[in-house]
């Protein structure tokens, strides 16, 4: 039972960083990104091509998957996301939907559609079990390390949003983009540096994922769901809200693998439902509720 329960946490702060950036440019930028997945599997590509093809370490690669994945989330946001900010929501489903099929038929002819498999180095491969019977708490190296880095990464980022000059400047910049610039601040700048951040961060999660979750040139259609899920129940309004999202999420679906193999998802999927009915703005919401 705590073996389950460690896992499904390591899960949900995995799904919370893939899903982080996309909060950010929904809740923060109102820009609805569905090619999110797509940074991810950038970073995972770059991880596992580096590791493969040129003997890079795992530790080495990840900042390398954060910052190949956020340049070419600052490319794309320059030139393409940009001009999309003032268009309808369904003008950038649209546009972010077809952006995520073009990369899955890119990456599936380049590289391939074969899964792709990360070597871990030795001291990430172990596992460690304490206590014995049913309360046996087994932890797996590799989950452990997740954990680590999922919430030193949780708690720098919720002290730029809520305690830094950037995060100030980036609220008052979606709050009144007019009256932000004529304050002095650069929108187009903080925006860029928000798109190109988290999308860094999507690749982070991509490299980190593609041991647990499998990479493969579907890995953007096969999570987006999941992504959207942590969104929608946790909120937009702050980084909280996603979070306990996740771990719910995490919790719940390794769980019901795991005791119940047949419904598979679709405990998620009632969790999901139960949550929006009792709180249809997400678990946490602006003052006023109208986030």
């Amino acid at each position: 039972m705590l073996t389950i329960l460690f896992d499904g946490i390591a899960y949900g702060m995995l799904l919370f960083i893939l899903a982080l950036g996309l909060a950010v440019t929904m809740g923060l930028m109102n820009f609805i990104n569905l090619a999110h997945g797509a940074f991810a599997m950038v970073g995972g590509y770059i991880t596992v091509l580096l590791m493969q093809h040129y003997g890079v370490p795992f530790l080495a690669c990840l900042p390398l998957a954060f910052v190949g994945a956020g340049l070419l989330g600052a490319v794309l946001e320059r030139t393409l996301y940009r001009p999309l900010y003032r268009r309808p929501h369904l003008d950038q489903v649209l546009f972010s939907i077809g952006l995520t099929f073009m990369a899955v038929a890119a990456v599936d002819y380049f590289v391939g559609s074969t899964q792709q498999i990360v070597q871990l180095p030795a001291w990430l491969r172990g596992r460690t079990e304490i206590g014995d019977g049913a309360w046996t708490l087994g932890m797996g190296h590799y989950r452990l390390f997740i954990i680590a880095v999922c919430a030193a990464l949780t708690i720098v980022l919720q002290y730029v949003l809520s305690s830094t000059r950037f995060g100030s400047r980036l609220r008052a910049s979606v709050d009144d983009q007019r009256v932000a610039a004529g304050l002095g601040i650069n929108v187009n700048v903080v925006f860029l540096a928000t798109f190109a951040f988290g999308s860094g961060l999507a690749g982070l999660g991509g490299a980190l994922g593609a041991e647990v979750l499998g990479l493969d040139p579907q890995f953007p259609l096969k999570f987006m769901i999941y992504f959207l899920i942590v969104v929608a129940v946790g909120g937009t309004s702050s980084i909280t809200g996603p979070l306990l999202a996740a771990l719910l999420l995490g919790i719940a679906d390794v769980a019901g693998k795991y005791y119940i193999p047949k419904l598979g998802a679709f405990i998620v999927y009632t969790l999901m439902i139960v949550i929006l009915i009792w709180r249809p703005q997400g678990l946490f919401v602006r003052q006023g509720g109208k986030a």
